[in-house]
């Protein structure tokens, strides 16, 4: 997942640094985007549950639909976008009248507010999905979900990297930056499926969540690898000790720290009297967890779920539940079709000849990526009936997680661009195949699956 950068300083989300007049045509802006990104999410929700497949799928495909691959309704310049390039923002102009470097300045703006927003929304949804995760149930199947993740990790690695340098030959730095792409899983996907699927307090669900996260902290380390790679050429061993060991203090500090925590905020909450005594001071909770989680150069989604694995041990839980909803219902949206507006499929057209090696690269990466995860199922051991498929399928989305490697890949220079859009090719299709992949793999009748309710 995307960190966002809590500790660096930031312009005002209304206004240009420079240019504050704008702020008004900026909330224009903004709230337009937000009207096509809540009817998208809802239209293609809909239409994704007519169909029996994962609401969250219709919210990606959607994006991709008014994002970079199809209208231009909602566009990134993180993507290479130009103010120009978006119908939204040439609407404005026609409106308000705006000069080029104006047009730029909101457009900037506007797509900066949109995905801290978007943070914002996978924020809420960990904090939910740890809500809604039974500790002592994820303590039952530690073992099993830190086998899964380490086994997610290294396969894919290995085989990316080797296969890469083997069949393609690809030199060894851009191979291993390739190869540590592949590792990655897109825990606010698959949890928000299962979350859908009423699959998420299952004994596999439980082992997917506990892996997607020890993976994700996995996966800070190996990017920390592979960044200093691309930059001297050598690890930086005291860095990756040092996440090593923060990732550890902090996840397992903020599971003890809540045995003694649980109380004083029940204490605090049953002496408030206004509106949101309840959930206000829970919502504050997560921030600073995921405000720690960042400052200590963790994911912030860490922190807002690890808030909610400790206040699900609260005499509160299901009523707080319950007022989290309606504010993930307002915020998760936004991040689901943000990240399917900058999924770019061109690179997904055979026609551009630039677009043929990498066609031929991503193939080998999709089967790795796909193969890589699936086969943590099978890594798990014991007598105990379990669905080995569906835990492996929940591995398999990259999401924006596998976007990050490409990005930092490609700022560093250490990627071609073949390369670069074989990884951005497996980021989508994995993103994409995952979600229905996961609805046929829980419709096997054998495995035993307690209910969510």
């Amino acid at each position: 997942m995307l960190s966002i950068p809590l500790l660096s300083p930031t312009p005002p989300l209304l206004a240009t640094a420079n240019e504050a007049e704008y702020g008004p045509i900026v909330l224009t802006s903004v709230l337009l985007s937000l009207v096509v990104i809540y009817l998208t999410s809802k239209l293609g929700g809909e239409l994704s549950k007519r169909l029996d497949l994962p609401p969250v799928l219709g919210e990606l495909v959607g994006g991709v639909v008014v994002g970079v691959s199809a209208f231009h309704l909602l566009m990134f310049p993180e993507n290479g976008a130009l103010a120009s390039d978006s119908v939204l923002m040439t609407i404005l102009q026609a409106i308000a009248n705006l000069d080029p470097e104006a047009l730029t300045s909101i457009f900037n703006s506007q797509s900066e507010v949109i995905s801290v927003l978007a943070e914002l929304g996978v924020i809420i949804l960990l904090f939910e999905i740890g809500l809604e995760s039974d500790l002592r149930e994820l303590g039952k199947v530690g073992y099993q979900a830190t086998i899964v993740a380490c086994v997610g990790v290294v396969v894919p690695f290995v085989a990316g990297t080797a296969g890469l340098m083997w069949l393609f030959d690809v030199s060894a730095i851009p191979a291993i930056f390739a190869g540590a792409a592949l590792t990655a899983t897109s825990i606010g996907i698959t949890s928000k499926v299962l979350s859908e699927l009423g699959r998420l307090k299952s004994r596999e669900g439980q082992i997917i969540v506990g892996a997607a996260v020890i993976d994700d902290v996995l996966g800070i380390i190996v990017l920390a690898v592979v960044a200093s790679l691309a930059k001297t050429g050598e690890v930086d061993v005291l860095n990756v000790v040092y996440l090593i060991i923060s990732a550890s203090v902090f996840l397992i500090g903020s599971i003890l720290l809540g045995k003694f925590f649980n109380k004083t905020f029940v204490a605090i909450a049953d002496k408030l009297q206004t509106r949101g005594k309840l959930v206000i001071p829970a919502i504050t909770f997560a921030f600073f967890m995921a405000f720690l989680a960042n400052a200590i150069h963790l994911e912030a989604i860490l922190g807002a779920f690890a808030a909610g694995l400790v206040l699900d041990e609260t005499d509160k839980r299901r009523e707080l539940d319950q007022q989290v909803v309606p504010i993930a219902d307002i915020l998760v949206p936004i991040f689901f079709v943000t990240v399917g507006a900058k999924a770019d499929l061109s690179v997904l057209n055979p026609a551009i000849p630039s677009n043929r090696e990498g066609l031929i690269i991503a193939t080998f990466l999709i089967v790795v990526a796909i193969f890589g995860k699936v086969v943590t199922g099978w890594s798990i051991f014991g007598k105990t009936p379990i669905n080995r498929f569906a835990i492996g399928v929940g591995m398999i989305p990259r999401g924006e997680v596998g976007l990050v490697f490409a990005g930092i890949g490609s700022a560093s220079g250490v990627l071609s661009k073949p390369l670069e859009a074989a990884i951005i090719i497996m980021v989508i299709l994995t993103t994409f195949l995952a979600p229905p992949f996961l609805r046929l793999a829980f419709k096997d009748p054998i495995e035993p699956v307690e209910s969510s309710n």
